[in-house]
């Protein structure tokens, strides 16, 4: 696979951080462009992207295309959505229209994406589509699951104004094909993004990961946008603790049931956790933005695959009927 033009689809905290990386690396070749909207792309058009890393006493500032009209981009050898999984259907038609052939689409989602059955061998349900994560199957018919890179972000990060990004610590990013191929694709995309300066493992198991980060995902989140809590705040609370702890437990029996394998106990990723330090979440930071929150994948998800495997999730049945309600506020609120 031959890389000479990366388009990011999505360039908030984590798309912005990588077209950052990106575009700074003059001598690579690499044409890179991003997709973005409002404020955020009027500054990166009039000053260029902006990128406070944790370990750096400068910000490395870019610049790069920036559009809000996927037209006007020439077909992509690589696409990297930045889109949260509720704005991925309405960008849909957008993504589709950089593709060429043995274009693949990298997406950055937190919790259960659509594609997440696609040539799954392990569960038995090989195919099956989800409506609430695409609608319709819009995102299966035109962009299809057998061009996406699996990618799971372990990297604190946040658009602190427009055009500028803060990253809380250097972080990592998984990245794995649906039908556990070490391809030549997933090796290619490694290393131009390795070769960018971020940090880079490739999985066969990208399932896996993706039920450990939702461990955390799915209890920290929403709570954090239900309490207004930062991280260290819910760490010291007892009774949040125990409620993190019983979402926890519910992630990881629904996982077991579709054939994931944990590398950490509740207890570890518990453990793991005091560590971040006091950082808000994404849900968090979508709620103080006014933004409509990530639900379905995070939490709606671990309801809806409970069901399906006969697990029980009664704690996030109620988080997420809290939550719901949290979003329709804050919508209307606007």
């Amino acid at each position: 696979m031959s890389i000479k033009t990366i388009c990011i689809y999505g360039a908030g905290a984590l798309g912005g951080t990588i077209a950052a990386k990106l575009a700074s690396g003059a001598d690579n070749g690499i044409d890179v462009s991003v997709v973005a909207r409002g404020a955020h792309l009027d500054a990166i058009r009039s000053n260029g992207l902006r990128l406070h890393e944790a370990d750096a006493e400068t910000p490395l500032n870019v610049q790069l295309t920036a559009t809000d009209d996927a037209k006007t981009l020439p077909p992509q050898d690589l696409i990297i959505t930045g889109l949260k999984g509720h704005q991925l259907a309405p960008a849909a038609e957008g993504i589709a229209g950089l593709l060429k052939q043995g274009t693949r689409v990298v997406m950055i989602l937190n919790g259960i994406p659509w594609w997440y059955f696609h040539r799954d061998a392990r569960g038995g349900r090989a195919e099956l589509q989800f409506d609430e994560l695409d609608s319709g199957g819009r995102l299966w018919r035109l962009i299809g699951p057998e061009r996406v890179i699996g990618c799971v972000a372990y990297q604190g990060a946040e658009v602190i104004r427009p055009g500028e990004i803060q990253l809380s610590h250097k972080g990592r990013f998984v990245l794995g094909e649906p039908s556990g191929e070490m391809s030549v694709d997933l090796a290619a995309i490694a290393t131009a993004l390795t070769d960018a300066g971020l940090s880079i493992t490739t999985t066969p198991e990208i399932r896996n990961e993706i039920w450990s980060k939702l461990m955390g995902n799915a209890a920290f989140n929403p709570i954090s946008a239900l309490t207004r809590a930062v991280m260290t705040d819910i760490m010291a609370d007892p009774a949040l603790m125990d409620m993190v702890s019983k979402v926890m437990k519910e992630v990881r029996d629904v996982g077991d049931a579709l054939g994931a394998h944990f590398s950490m106990t509740v207890e570890q990723r518990l453990e793991q956790s005091r560590h971040i330090g006091g950082v808000r979440t994404s849900m968090l930071q979508d709620l103080i933005g006014g933004k409509a929150l990530e639900i379905t994948p995070l939490v709606g998800m671990v309801v809806a695959l409970g069901r399906l495997t006969a697990v029980p999730t009664p704690v996030s049945e109620t988080i997420l009927a809290l939550v719901k309600q949290l979003d329709r506020e804050n919508q209307r609120g606007r």
